[in-house]
């Protein structure tokens, strides 16, 4: 649970809307890692969670479910606070969708299964899957309350415990459902929450001896580091859910208002701050002038303001350092040669706002075509053939997402197994399913969040071997 920190040092916790101070948290440091990842070995190695059977952890994982929808505004309204994430979208989607995660994968922890072997010779043989041991958990600040559950609750069904460290921008959820836990009964010592900064808590986290696995979302730079660490101290296991420069290819067969909803709703949501943003989108050249009109006039549609306001569409970058980062790459975009068709201007006086912004006449190497910006700016290229449209969807270092828009089953079958992505939608975006495995390809990372590939995440297969003697069959 959240822990008592050492050294008494707090930072604060800002509001993206005003730029103001919400509260001042709890700074975890080297020495709060060490009590906290003491405290999951304790509840790893002499707790009771691990040596429960799995429909009793399910139990309380459902119990904790409940405690989240009974408490979804005030979730809702934390990372609405903390992330500039609109009120509306976190209490109709996001909160009650990580109620259902936690369901999701307490149904599986009773149904955990290894499997009896068929050896070539006279040994009768079978598989365990047990828990790996203490995890440490490292939350990004896009998706505060998602994150934390697509990490948490398969964790939670293979009998781990855990050190969770939320972003030092959004917090404050991640410390709620910690006494969330509590309540609902989870035992001491198998959910800690250190809230602290990367390079100290993070580091000292994924450095650490006593952690048996790493699971990280963030920046591929980061990334790096985190694998780094994991095979300079104890060769701990690595999951890695890293950038994207995601392309969403429109071919001149789609429904051009439908492209423009996709392509919009791929860059905008979440202001742009989402690893799978469909931040590159390709158009075939027969119908890029028409689809560009449309988006320009559909994009005007985004309305930003206040997070909390039930009409806007577009809330706040999470902090100023992002606001500036954005706004850099706009800059860069101009510079280099691109035309900003509509957009690049902070949208607000007070707090971290940008316009929707759209450039045109991008070309593979400009930065903004390139790097993940992380924010509500949409990178648009012209191809000729489908030959040419792959060539630029996979001319980048990234894998993480793409998407595909034609009324041709032979162009989506074709391109959808030519990109290099972890996941391709067809005529959708963001289309993300509990059941459905999410991770990347390339620099995007490794390791499935989402469906039973996440599960296995968490465990580990043990043979056990033992002669027969006399057996009528093998």
């Amino acid at each position: 649970m959240n822990l008592d920190f050492v050294a008494g040092k707090t930072f604060e916790t800002i509001d993206p809307r005003t730029g103001e101070t919400i509260a001042r948290v709890s700074e975890g440091d080297k020495e709060d890692i060490d009590l906290a990842v003491g405290a999951a070995r304790r509840a790893f190695d002499h707790g009771p969670w691990p040596r429960l059977p799995g429909a009793a952890r399910a139990k309380i994982m459902h119990k904790f479910a409940d405690l989240i929808d009974q408490h979804i505004e005030e979730l809702a309204t934390l990372d609405t606070l903390n992330a500039g994430k609109l009120f509306s979208w976190g209490k109709a989607v996001d909160i009650p969708s990580v109620a259902n995660t936690l369901r999701y994968f307490a149904g599986a922890a009773d149904k955990i299964h290894g499997q009896v072997l068929k050896m070539s010779r006279e040994l009768h043989a079978y598989t365990l899957l047990e828990p790996i041991g203490v995890v440490g958990l490292i939350i990004p600040w896009n998706f505060p309350s998602t994150m934390f559950f697509v990490k948490v609750s398969p964790a939670l069904a293979a009998g781990c415990t855990m050190v969770v460290k939320p972003a030092e921008q959004t917090p404050l959820s991640a410390l709620f459902y910690a006494h969330l836990a509590k309540e609902a009964g989870i035992p001491d010592g198998v959910i800690n929450v250190v809230s602290g900064y990367g390079p100290t808590a993070g580091a000292a986290l994924t450095s650490h001896m006593n952690v048996d696995k790493v699971s990280f979302t963030g920046s591929t730079e980061v990334g790096r580091k985190v694998m780094q660490a994991a095979a300079a101290s104890n060769l701990k296991t690595v999951s890695l859910e890293l950038g994207g420069k995601s392309p969403l290819l429109i071919f001149d067969d789609a429904d051009i208002d439908q492209a423009a909803d996709l392509a919009l709703l791929g860059v905008m949501h979440n202001k742009g701050e989402v690893c799978v943003a469909g931040s590159r989108v390709l158009v075939q050249e027969a119908i890029y002038d028409e689809f560009v009109k449309t988006l320009v006039e559909k994009a005007k549609e985004w309305v930003v303001g206040d997070p909390f306001h039930p009409n806007s569409r577009v809330g706040p970058q999470v902090n100023k350092t992002q606001f500036e980062r954005v706004l850099s790459y706009i800059e860069h975009g101009k510079r280099e040669g691109a035309t900003l068709l509509t957009g690049g201007k902070p949208a607000a006086e007070t707090g971290f706002y940008i316009q929707p912004t759209v450039f045109t006449d991008v070309k593979e190497d400009m930065m903004i075509s390139r790097d993940e910006i992380f924010g509500p700016v949409m990178a648009l290229m012209k191809f000729k053939t489908i030959e040419e449209g792959i060539k630029y969807a996979n001319n980048t270092k990234y894998g993480l997402a793409s998407g595909i828009v034609t009324k041709s089953l032979d162009i989506a079958n074709t391109v959808s197994r030519s990109i290099k992505a972890g996941v391709v939608w067809i005529n959708c975006y963001h289309g993300f399913d509990i059941d459905c495995p999410f991770g990347g390809y390339k620099m995007s990372g490794f390791g499935k969040d989402f469906g039973m590939e996440a599960l296995h995440k968490y465990l580990q297969t043990k043979a056990v071997v033992t002669p027969i003697y006399n057996s009528p069959w093998l």
